[in-house]
């Protein structure tokens, strides 16, 4: 029985964590530590509201561990450099954690494995805030699928022939590492603001809005949406019984974890697809990428109410209603002729839920640039859109207080011709192609 230590990251939880059951039962002593990696945090800047959740979370995830006489220690520095010097000095054997499919994750996770391999430490990962992972769904050829229908029909197969067992581990946790409790690293230590600015949504499943999700996801002035993304993002709750819960009442909303699951596949397997068009014929699309447009839309200033609504809710919550995701992400794509990159980046920066694989893959799907997109021709009319999921103007006019107003700007691109010239630069990039 192995001494080891088990590294949360994006699963800051003791329920159901699957990583963390193959730790405390295969191990005599189990100590759970979290670094907060510099090699992400030096980009951010000081009131990054992510960084103010993780520390909630992971100062509750230590009284947690309290709780059971044991501590969550709590690291700040590049874990390449960190880890190797850890388990040397607390003479363990094994290092455990769960996977994480993003490029910097694999990367930072291989050197980690090479040095510790070299001392004979067991670096030991485990599937957890996916349902199915890499090849665990893929065409009967062995290649990864990369259109959602199909791959969601075998998903579907594949989880109703899966015995799923929700592990509430609280019987292996005397395997805990005993010792005095550490404090807590501030936030101020690591450079970084302590206020939060908006309300996280509950981490509690709500059935109710699970139930009724089908039928209201598509008005943002509805509380229709479950807002538990940011706790799927960061682990706070188990993927496995969200969807199984799920599976008994709504498909629709089970569908959209499939998408989840669908992009995390597409980005292990094409991880150039996080810089790069899944399609590369869309790569010729030649942009317009206009600044002043782009600051327009950055601020909610573009004359389309529906559009601008979307942005302010985004820019001062950190959450953004998914119909109103696609309607902006459509708008700054094919309206204004701006690389979706651009808006893959600000959504990054912004997002209380940015997850890398989801925020590509929902860019490129807008952009027609992705795997199973919306074809090119495809152009939402944000005036139509608002028409059908805003029509009496109830979320417009929760975040453009000036709407109806001369206060409120002109549209800054007409929309028959947006819609034109957009058809008329991916025509000439697929002909290009062919050339």
């Amino acid at each position: 029985m192995a001494k080891a230590i088990f590294w949360h990251r994006r699963d800051l939880r003791i329920h159901d964590n699957i990583g963390l059951n193959k730790a405390l039962s295969s191990c005599r002593e189990v100590q759970p530590i979290f670094i907060f990696d510099t090699t992400i945090l030096e980009s951010l800047p000081a009131n990054d509201q992510r960084v103010v959740f993780i520390h909630s979370e992971v100062s509750r995830l230590k009284s947690l561990y309290q709780h059971h006489g044991s501590d969550l220690h709590v690291y700040f520095g590049d874990p390449v450099e960190l880890l190797p010097t850890l388990v040397k000095q607390g003479q363990y054997e094994r290092l455990y954690t769960n996977r994480d499919y993003e490029p910097y994750a694999r990367k930072r996770d291989k050197k980690i494995f090479s040095l510790l391999e070299k001392e004979d430490i067991l670096f030991i990962g485990t599937k957890d805030h996916v349902i199915f992972e890499k090849n665990e769904v893929i065409k009967d050829d062995g290649k990864p699928y990369t259109v959602f229908t199909p791959y969601a029909k075998k998903w579907k197969v594949k989880f109703n022939e899966t015995n799923w067992q929700i592990l509430s581990n609280d019987h292996l946790l005397q395997a805990l590492a005993k010792g005095n409790p550490k404090p807590m690293l501030s936030l101020e230590e690591m450079g970084f603001i302590s206020t939060m600015h908006s309300a996280i949504p509950p981490r509690e499943i709500p059935e109710v809005k699970i139930s009724t999700y089908g039928k209201l996801r598509d008005f943002p002035a509805l509380n229709g949406t479950s807002r538990l993304s940011i706790h799927l993002r960061f682990g706070t709750i188990s993927i496995r019984e969200l969807a199984l819960r799920a599976t008994e009442v709504s498909e629709t909303f089970l569908n959209e974890l499939i998408w989840r699951d669908f992009y995390q596949m597409i980005i292990y397997h094409f991880p150039l697809s996080v810089t790069q068009a899944f399609k590369p014929i869309y790569d010729l699309v030649e942009w317009e990428n206009n600044e002043e447009h782009f600051k327009a839309w950055c601020e909610g200033k573009t004359g389309y109410p529906l559009v601008d609504a979307g942005m302010r809710e985004l820019n001062e919550t950190g959450f953004m209603h998914n119909r109103v995701r696609m309607v902006v992400a459509s708008f700054l794509t094919k309206h204004l002729l701006i690389d979706w990159r651009w808006g893959e980046a600000y959504f990054a920066q912004k997002l209380m839920d940015f997850e890398l694989a989801s925020n590509v893959g929902g860019w490129q799907w807008a952009a027609s640039s992705g795997c199973d997109a919306a074809p090119y021709f495809r152009v939402f009319n944000p005036t139509a859109q608002q028409e059908k999921f805003d029509k009496q103007f109830i979320y417009i006019r929760q975040w453009i207080p000036e709407y109806g107003t001369n206060n409120y700007p002109n549209p800054i691109i007409d929309h028959v011709y947006a819609r034109n010239r957009v058809l008329e630069r991916y025509k000439n990039a697929l002909k290009n192609d062919k050339q």
